[in-house]
């Protein structure tokens, strides 16, 4: 199986909207997945990303249009639109054996026995399972069984790759195994691929780009790498990853950065190029626990940090994580891998915290409402 087997092609979804009665699951989405990129739907539950994979799928009436390559699948029922699913719960035939679940598709588009049996064995050997076809699903792990899932998806050579949660029943050394193993299928077979899942860390590593959605809408679809750093609405940035945040003033303004005051702590400093501010405006500022940096307080302090007692102090193998107070009772984290004098704070420790004035997020008290957006 091939790269140049591969017959993937772009999706591209225009206005989708899909009602449940009264609810709204997804609200006029558009979007566009180029041929062979993967897409990571992510979101809290009850966003609509499942709803909005299962549209894709033909699995769920909408409104709106859906395209793959040039031709509208709107209307084309779920088996026609050569599309590969793979399950939450991986769907296998219990009375099957994994040679026969791998090969089902197949045989539903009646090919000949000696094109499925070759089909069959080099989906196998993709996945890593070619000495297991024999078994039945009941005798192989959880880990095992999904690949059978994703090899029953990839043999019919599908123009899109559909995944739900993929990983979300294994256990998690296997998840992150899985992960590699995904990454690395999905580049062998340059698969169109969309996958919805509520792991932040698996739609990172996975993913080309991120499509965040929150009450059915699109609020920013961007390379994992944008939306981390440069999130489009305080959602974004509450939701991906953890986030220290304080209410703020702008005090100052300079041709590169702005001075934000935290009433109670100190000051810090943000690269005003990633937003216009004004002197006087409120603001809400977001700087990631690991991004945050700590040190002892010293007397004669000098401006943009702010004035912060430890909390409590948890050693996490990778990281220590401090949990400090501000002046204000705000508490943030703060992440160290040093672990050298920082090792020696201890709980009670007065500190001051600074960031790179780049890593400070920013949004004006006046955006601090979820807009939802259907704009890739």
């Amino acid at each position: 199986m091939n790269p140049e087997h591969s017959a993937s092609k772009g999706v591209r979804l225009a206005g989708v909207t899909v009602h449940y009665r009264d609810v709204v699951a997804a609200n006029n989405v558009c979007l566009e997945v180029q041929p062979g990129e993967v897409l990571a739907l992510l979101g809290p539950s009850g966003c609509g990303k499942t709803t909005l994979l299962r549209s894709v799928g033909g699995f769920v009436p909408h409104g709106g249009e859906i395209y793959v390559g040039d031709v509208a699948v709107g209307h084309v029922p779920s088996h026609r639109r050569n599309m590969g699913m793979v399950f939450q719960d991986y769907a296998l035939f219990p009375h099957m054996t994994i040679e026969q679940n791998i090969g089902f598709g197949l045989r539903m588009r009646r090919l000949d026995r000696q094109e499925i049996a070759q089909r069959v064995a080099e989906a196998a050997q993709l996945v890593g399972l070619e000495g297991l076809i024999h078994r039945m699903p009941r005798q192989l792990s959880g880990g095992q069984q999904q690949r059978v899932a994703l090899a029953r998806a990839l043999v019919i050579r599908p123009a899109v790759l559909l995944l739900d949660e993929p990983l979300s029943a294994l256990d998690r050394k296997l998840r992150e195994e899985m992960r590699v193993e995904l990454k690395r299928i999905q580049r062998v077979t340059g698969v169109t691929t969309i996958f919805v899942t509520h792991d932040q860390d698996e739609a990172l590593a996975l993913a080309d780009r991120l499509a965040v959605m929150y009450q059915g809408g699109l609020l920013q679809c961007d390379s994992p790498e944008h939306v981390y750093r440069r999130p489009a609405t305080p959602f974004v940035a509450e939701f991906l990853g953890a986030t220290n945040i304080a209410d703020g003033v702008c005090r100052e303004v300079d041709e590169c950065a702005a001075v934000l005051e935290v009433k109670g702590a100190g000051r810090i400093r943000t690269d005003r190029r990633q937003r216009e501010l004004t002197v006087g405006q409120n603001v809400k500022l977001y700087i990631r626990p690991q991004q945050t940096r700590i040190a002892p307080r010293m007397t004669g302090e000098q401006a943009d940090r702010l004035a912060a007692k430890v909390s409590s102090k948890s050693y996490l193998g990778k990281h220590i994580e401090f949990e400090v107070q501000l002046g204000n009772g705000t508490r943030w984290a703060a992440h160290v891998t040093d672990e050298g004098a920082l090792a020696a704070l201890d709980v009670g420790a007065e500190v001051s915290l600074a960031a790179n004035p780049s890593h400070v997020i920013v949004f004006a008290d006046a955006s601090d409402k979820v807009t939802l957006s259907g704009a890739p």
